[in-house]
């Protein structure tokens, strides 16, 4: 008998499976990207405005020097030490916004100044980054 066997390799590449899972993958990461929030500071940053800008006597001020040391108002204070002087200030006001100023000085090390923003964050006090000193 003259059978003859077909072992013969084929050269073609099936792509259909490929593009499959490329198109899960892509799928999978766009879902994934919305739901993941990046963990940052809300950070406002300042606006233009034709109407003047009322002045507020509440406004604390926060100026931080290039060693770290931090002084709430005139008063020089330890980190922990400000985070309970402006919680203390949060809850004597009773639900009404506070803001703040942050003052660092020239070459202050910016986890110095991360450090204030995020004990602002979490007595949702309204920060204000103050670049240079100034004078009232």
């Amino acid at each position: 008998m003259g059978l003859k066997r077909k072992n013969k390799v084929s050269a073609a590449f099936s792509m259909s499976s490929l593009t499959d899972i490329i198109f899960l993958l892509l799928i999978f990461f766009m879902l994934t990207s919305n739901i993941v929030a990046p963990n940052a500071l809300n950070l406002k940053l300042p606006g233009m405005s034709r109407q003047p800008a009322v002045r507020d006597t509440q406004i604390d001020e926060v100026r931080i020097s290039a060693s770290g040391r931090y002084v709430l108002n005139g008063r020089p204070l330890e980190l922990d030490a400000l985070e309970q002087a402006l919680s203390d200030k949060v809850n004597s006001r009773k639900g009404a916004d506070m803001n703040m100023t942050i003052a660092p000085a020239s070459g202050t090390p910016t986890e110095h100044v991360v450090a204030v923003m995020d004990i602002a964050m979490r007595l949702n006090i309204n920060g204000i980054l103050a670049t240079e000193t100034f004078n009232r």
